[in-house]
């Protein structure tokens, strides 16, 4: 599994949300999607995605829409995107 992490601040938490909803990974091939928001700003956006290969991964991280889409939800600045390959999953 390779995750994608992407963290950006937004202007409204509700309005991004809303176009979230709308255009979340699972819509460009992710496997599963997490939305977490920092404890001390709210506004502040970590989506944590996982895609079942390098190539899937690249391409929700190039694809245009996803560019569109951040640009509607009201991101401010540039993301912060990570990718990582997972090697251990537990939930307790």
């Amino acid at each position: 599994m390779i995750v994608v992490a992407i963290q950006h601040p937004v202007a409204d938490y509700a309005a991004w949300k809303s176009v979230y909803d709308e255009n979340n990974p699972g819509t460009m091939g992710a496997s599963f999607a997490r939305v977490n928001r920092m404890v001390d700003d709210p506004d502040t956006i970590v989506v944590v995605a996982g895609f079942q290969s390098v190539d899937a991964a690249k391409s929700f991280v190039e694809n245009p829409d996803l560019k569109d889409a951040m640009d509607r939800a009201g991101v401010t600045s540039p993301p912060r995107i990570e990718m990582y390959e997972e090697v251990e999953a537990n939930q307790y």
